[in-house]
């Protein structure tokens, strides 16, 4: 197996940023999504999830708050239309105005040595966010690692001063992505999962002490009733595969046992997948994606530890 160098500066195209500004805005999306939001500091970035009333995900973001009145959510691009929409439909006479703001900044993930080339402080905790010197506006925010390697997105006003450091390919953050067991919702897999079946509470994407937002009901009894029996787990594949692909164990040929929720090729070959499947699955083995006779699918450690059920 070759050695896979990160680092580097790569584009985001495939990221857009939904602007939520006013005096309400914040408390709006307090009441829409899965973390507090009214309770979210300068210094601060979280992982958040919109559901249906069903508790099933909708959509995900990285949201920031870098002022009082500013909130902005960064999503997959091929969602955000949908999702813009449906969010606005609730506004209703609240202080808030939401908007597409995605042409508005540049948005870039710098991975291993472009962090201190660019002042960013490489042992940073995830979700913590920093304004860039010298960028009126920007914001530094730092991600999950993938393999031990910092990463973290450059959010920044469309024209300004790109960040130091040599060019990353973007198929190469894509399999970072994988990599670090953080799954960004796409069309592919809409509604396909409770937050918990991401493992959104175990990476701060849930938050249980606040109140009532769409779904909150499913969420809260999927974690404290011990109802969850699916779970995302890292994986690697022979072969290709693609979000929204069903999984299947050897022993059962005919009902799949999880869905692929997010996959990019691997630089030394094959494919990196997370996959979201029955906890019993997981001991059972012999897992293909697609197919019974598709990609054999090779679980490996993730990169955090999951919560328990309580």
């Amino acid at each position: 197996m070759t050695t896979v160098v990160l680092n580097g500066v790569a584009p985001l195209a495939h990221l857009g940023v939904i602007r939520a500004e006013g005096p309400d805005a914040a408390a709006f999306l307090h009441g829409q999504l899965t973390q507090d939001f009214s309770l979210l500091g300068a210094a601060e970035a979280r992982l958040a999830a919109l559901c249906t009333a069903k508790g099933r995900v909708i959509a995900s973001f990285i949201g920031i708050r870098p002022q009082p009145d500013l909130v902005l959510l960064v999503c997959s691009r091929d969602i955000l239309a949908a999702t813009l929409k449906r969010l606005s439909m609730y506004v209703l006479r609240a202080k808030a105005k939401l908007s597409d703001a995605s042409e508005q900044f540049a948005l870039l993930g710098l991975a291993g040595t472009a962090l201190a080339a660019n002042g960013l402080d490489a042992s940073a905790a995830p979700g913590q966010r920093r304004a860039i010197e010298g960028i009126e506006g920007g914001s530094a925010i730092s991600l999950y690692p993938a393999d031990g390697v910092p990463r973290a997105l450059w959010l920044a006003p469309a024209g300004s001063a790109a960040p130091q450091g040599a060019a990353l390919d973007a198929a190469l953050w894509s399999w970072s992505e994988v990599r670090s067991g953080i799954v960004t919702l796409t069309t592919p897999v809409v509604e396909a999962f409770v937050p918990q079946m991401i493992n959104y509470e175990s990476v701060g994407g849930v938050n249980f002490k606040k109140g009532c937002y769409p779904g909150q009901e499913v969420v809260a009894r999927s974690q404290f009733r011990g109802t969850l029996k699916r779970r995302t787990y890292l994986v690697k594949a022979d072969g290709e595969v693609a979000a929204g692909q069903e999984v299947f164990a050897a022993s059962d040929a005919e009902q799949p046992v999880g869905t692929v929720a997010q996959a990019a090729p691997a630089p030394d070959g094959g494919w990196a997948a997370l996959i979201s499947m029955q906890i019993a699955a997981l001991e059972a083995g012999g897992l293909h994606a697609a197919s019974a006779s598709g990609p054999a699918l090779q679980v490996e450690p993730l990169p955090y530890p999951l919560l328990e059920d309580i």
